[in-house]
């Protein structure tokens, strides 16, 4: 038993749970020194203690006991201080290690199809630097992206969406020392699909132009850095010469319309056209307050700021769906490991986190639609 492993995986699971040393205590039927002396890594318990400990934490014994590397060269910043910060590591790095030995198993490796643009995507002038990704991505000026993720997968990003409760965590994104170029985003049901494809693009935006930025150790956001890269993400989605053409064609349209069709054709909320509005010197700051008002005389409904307006009816819905922001190429993997006998069943389903009676409902599936 390695008793500094066991340490830290406590107090890691701990705090996701946001227990205190004494409601764990309690929850395990223990002392409060037995807890306190077990995170400190003073004695080593007998198991029956760890299997207490793993119950009240909900979590399999197993994980308590598995060691967790070390991300270094991870961008993970908030506007808060975040109480399950390292779970999020932990999880995040063992899922890097499984996509990993899964592109090794399979001969699968996957170029970063952005390393040789690096160079010339400067903080200095961020438009040229989003539109010379999108061409290296062989995607016109004028095109939409309809499948961000698709896109960043077949470029050799690595995807994954996780869910946490918060407002103030969108993403973060891991280099390629830490067997990246990756990037997680937060897919909370009260985070719209536009604002998730957005972080997608914005932690993009931090791979290519902040590249020295990547330390784990940093916690704070830096305004600056947060800002090139919104300006990133909005020019590669929403191009200059894509958005001067749809926004023209659409003149003769209600000016509500007019923005909720541009939003739809490239996949962007409506503050991002908004904002395109006032940096094209089309519209002043007013335009913010002038849109929900006319959004409301048209609706008779406020707009809020932090979400995307929900269906008027169930036909049209405004909002994009979670199926529209939905990475597929680590699922891949798994069913061809899975298939060619280089993983388990289990050891696929616990990759997936799912359970076996999930798993196999899965692989029947897989054999009726190929």
């Amino acid at each position: 038993m390695s008793l500094q492993i066991l340490a830290r995986n406590v107090r890691r699971l701990r705090t996701a749970k946001r227990f205190s040393q004494k409601a764990l205590a309690e929850a395990a039927g223990l002392s409060l020194p037995a807890i306190k002396n077990l995170e400190l890594a003073k004695n080593e318990p007998r198991m029956r203690t760890v299997q207490a400990i793993a119950r009240a934490l909900d979590v399999k014994l197993q994980e308590l006991f598995q060691p967790v590397r070390q991300l270094q060269t991870v961008r993970f910043r908030s506007a808060k201080r975040m109480q399950n910060r390292e779970n999020i590591l932990a999880e995040v790095s063992r899922w890097l290690d499984d996509f990993n030995f899964l592109e090794g198993a399979l001969n699968r490796r996957a170029r970063f199809k952005l390393e040789g643009v690096w160079e010339e995507c400067s903080k200095d002038n961020i438009v040229d630097a989003a539109a010379l990704c999108r061409k290296k991505l062989h995607l016109k000026p004028v095109d939409p992206i309809y499948d961000i993720c698709g896109l960043l997968e077949d470029a050799g990003v690595k995807l994954r969406q996780l869910s946490m409760a918060s407002d103030s965590f969108f993403g973060l994104s891991i280099a390629g020392n830490d067997g990246g170029p990756a990037i997680v985003v937060n897919a909370w049901e009260r985070i719209p699909v536009e604002r998730r494809i957005f972080s997608a693009a914005h932690e993009l935006g931090h791979l290519m132009l902040h590249r020295n930025a990547f330390d784990v150790s940093q916690t704070e956001e830096n305004e600056i850095e947060e800002n090139e890269a919104d300006f990133f993400a909005g020019h590669f989605l929403m191009p200059d010469e894509g958005f001067c053409k749809e926004w023209n064609e659409a003149s003769g349209l209600h000016p509500v319309d007019r923005v909720f069709k541009v939003k739809r054709i490239f996949r962007v909320s409506y503050k991002t056209v908004l904002f395109r509005l006032t940096e094209h010197g089309i519209a002043d700051r007013s335009i913010w307050m002038r849109f929900n008002q006319a959004f409301q005389r048209r609706f008779n409904r406020k707009l809020s700021f932090k979400e995307e307006p929900m269906a008027l009816d169930s036909t049209e819905p405004f909002g994009l769906k979670p199926f529209d922001f939905q990475e597929d190429r680590f699922s891949r993997l798994v069913r061809e490991a899975v298939e060619k006998d280089k993983i388990s069943l289990s050891r696929g389903a616990e990759m997936l986190g799912i359970g076996i009676e999930d798993m196999l409902d899965i692989l029947r599936n897989w054999e009726t639609i190929q």
